[in-house]
């Protein structure tokens, strides 16, 4: 039977990497920023929450009054405060880099302003009037669950449809346990549905139930992701011992500790951050010895220098310019052999010559496939790249009450990313609705974050009315 570590060990190994704030580590933070005018930070942001702004704030005392402008702008900002990548966005723009000195821990800021709100149980902002509008969501991942969010603030009804038992798409099962646990994402999902969102979970919509939903409803919008995860297409991949990272992670996250090969040798193989996440989940699950394989060169992973570093220092080994050729085994894994490669005028090649890996377990990174039936399913064009094809603007698809966003649109990028598109695609769906529609004042600020501009709310924040 696998050797796999003690209860205490996996649980000091997935305690999250990065703490919270105390109430005066807060504000001392806060007291540092410049409160930039025009700031680089906002910019860097995909949803442009009014940083300067909420960080001021917590400054002033008032993580109330920071907490809603962070969530007016990102409604899943308290998520994002924890599994963004604020290296390359926000904190990397950070103007004090321009003086060799650290950023602003920007994330960790918004943490402490959101964390605030969720101790409250109340959110800042209220459901709208009722327009007689209804829109069906499918999936309640980020995307949906952002678009839910503001189409229940401006008052049309909204249903969300989930094929999984839990919502809250990756967030929930696919991030890693050190960033944000399962809690953190379905408590947070709890909170914003209370607006009113019916959500139907375990539900799959296939081509009747579109058909039905498009009949029922005023518009639709897709939010489900990608599809499952791509195989590597050698021999040798069928045997036990062989698994996709994404339900690798997800059954480290639900904390199977029947998981087969936690103490094994292993591979994982590719070069992005999902492959990361397997390789240094693999090492703190109790693997032996954990090799992350990339067929290309370090300059070409598109997996982020931070994430790399954080395996390595957990043990992973990084082999490099390593194709995979076949797996190795006969009743079970035994080892990978490989193929060096190399780039010869912007073209890889391989080499001849093989060498082989020994070890127990394979964990396959490479990505995942679009989801190509659902969008057809919806009338909805696809890309050349299987994206579905959408207006910049708007989001809407080639199918006039059809909208879509996240992963399904953009082929795969971050949590803040998804939630930038749901909040855009609400305002398109609103505008479709009442063409011309000119923000009220409940929704002015948010709306203004669409685009970057980012105009002082009009409604007077908590820190322009509370005592202090």
């Amino acid at each position: 039977m696998a050797r796999r570590p003690p209860n205490s060990v996996w649980r000091d190994n997935f305690a999250e990497l990065k703490k919270p704030l105390a109430r005066e580590e807060a504000r001392v933070e806060a007291s540092r920023c410049l409160y930039c005018y025009d700031a680089p930070c906002v910019k860097a942001c995909p949803t442009h929450i009014d940083i300067p702004r909420f960080i001021r704030q917590i400054a002033a005392a008032d993580p109330l009054g920071s907490g809603a402008t962070i969530l007016e702008a990102n409604a899943l900002g308290h998520s994002c405060a924890r599994v963004c990548p604020v290296e390359v966005l926000c904190e990397g723009d950070c103007v004090y880099h321009d003086w060799h000195d650290k950023p602003i821990h920007i994330a960790r800021l918004q943490r402490y302003a959101t964390d605030a709100v969720h101790a409250s149980d109340e959110l800042p902002f209220e459901p709208g009037a009722d327009t007689g509008k209804r829109v069906a969501v499918v999936g309640a991942g980020p995307a949906g669950a952002a678009c839910a969010v503001y189409l229940r603030r401006l008052g049309h009804a909204v249903t969300i449809f989930e094929k999984r038992k839990l919502p809250g798409g990756l967030n929930t099962s696919g991030v890693a346990e050190y960033k944000m646990n399962a809690k953190t994402s379905l408590e947070e999902l709890r909170m914003l549905f209370r607006l009113g969102c019916s959500v139907k979970t375990g539900t799959t919509v296939d081509g009747a139930l579109a058909a039905k939903l498009m009949r029922d409803f005023d518009a639709v919008f897709l939010g489900v992701g990608l599809a499952r995860a791509r195989g590597l297409g050698i021999p040798g991949e069928g045997l036990p011992g062989v698994m996709d990272s994404l339900s690798f992670i997800e059954r480290v996250k639900a904390h199977d500790r029947s998981l087969p090969g936690s103490s094994a040798a292993t591979v994982v193989i590719g070069g992005g951050n999902t492959a990361v996440d397997a390789a240094t989940q693999s090492r703190r699950t109790g693997a032996s010895t954990v090799v992350l394989a990339y067929r290309r060169a370090a300059e070409d992973m598109s997996a982020y220098d931070f994430e790399v570093a954080l395996a390595r220092t957990d043990g992973a080994e990084v082999l490099l310019n390593a194709a995979p050729k076949r797996i190795l085994g006969r009743k079970k894994v035994e080892g990978v052999e490989f193929a060096r490669t190399k780039t010869v005028k912007g073209k890889l090649v391989e080499e001849k010559k093989t060498f082989i890996v020994p070890c127990d377990r394979v964990i396959t990174a490479i990505g995942q496939s679009k989801n190509r039936a659902l969008p057809e399913f919806f009338g909805a064009a696809l890309n050349d790249d299987g994206t579905i094809k959408v207006d910049a603007k708007t989001l809407r698809t080639s199918h006039a009450k059809v909208f879509a966003g996240g992963d399904m649109v953009n082929g795969g990028k971050e949590v803040v990313n998804a939630s930038a598109d749901g909040k855009r695609a609400a305002w398109g769906i609103h505008q479709t609705f009442i063409p011309g529609a000119d923000p009220d004042e409940d929704s002015a600020y948010w709306v203004s974050t669409i685009d970057g501009r980012v105009v002082a709310p009009i409604v007077p924040r908590a820190e322009d009315v509370h005592e202090k």
